[in-house]
């Protein structure tokens, strides 16, 4: 559903971008102010309980994920570093907010949903390095239920729900994504496994 909604977004921000871009300002530093408010506002807002407008803010932030790669698109082929760098700030950015929402629960009280939110963003980690090792060793792993833009959906709207005071959403919407993220592990195990089998050892970069 996100990646056919994706199109529709990238109209929406092309005029941004383009503007943007006739400024001078690069895609990557885009990345980088985009992972800097998502940070920065995760670890401000969740732990003193304003989750409605943290969201709001860590959203406007996480759209930069999105004008960037639409301004890449703009100036010429992307860059090895600019991938890099997308791919790695990507993991702070999640770190930040997963972090700040734990922050939360053990202020709360929360201590299992604490670990539950680490839990999310341990699983969120290794659910993208199984990717990035499939694909350094030259196989594909672009399968899974939960991919990093549906577990931003689903832990942003529990956060901003729960922060309007819907009782049981964020409990639910936290643990909806770590079982779904343990499931994406899983599946991604397996479908590298099955190409491994078939590959010979030498023939892996």
């Amino acid at each position: 559903m996100l990646k056919l909604l994706r199109p529709a977004v990238t109209r929406l921000l092309t005029p941004l971008g383009r503007a943007l871009t006739r400024r001078g300002i690069s895609p990557n530093a885009v990345t980088a102010v985009g992972t800097l408010g998502t940070v920065a506002a995760a670890l401000f807002f969740y732990p003193r309980g304003q989750l409605f407008a943290g969201t709001l803010v860590i959203t406007f932030f996480v759209l930069a994920d999105l004008l960037d790669g639409v301004m890449a698109r703009m100036t010429g082929p992307g860059s090895t570093w600019g991938a890099f760098l997308d791919s790695t700030l990507d993991r702070v950015g999640d770190a930040g907010i997963f972090s700040g929402l734990a922050f939360w629960f053990v202020v709360s009280g929360q201590r299992v949903l604490a670990g539950v939110a680490l839990f999310c963003l341990v699983a969120g980690a290794v659910v993208s390095y199984v990717k990035a090792r499939a694909e350094a060793l030259g196989m594909t792993c672009d399968v899974g239920l939960a991919e990093r833009p549906e577990r931003l959906v689903v832990g942003l709207v529990s956060a901003g729900l729960g922060g309007l005071g819907v009782p049981y959403v964020l409990a639910a919407g936290l643990w909806l994504l770590a079982a779904a993220s343990a499931v994406t592990v899983g599946q991604r195990l397996l479908h590298v496994r099955r190409q491994a089998v078939s590959i010979p050892p030498r023939t892996l970069r």
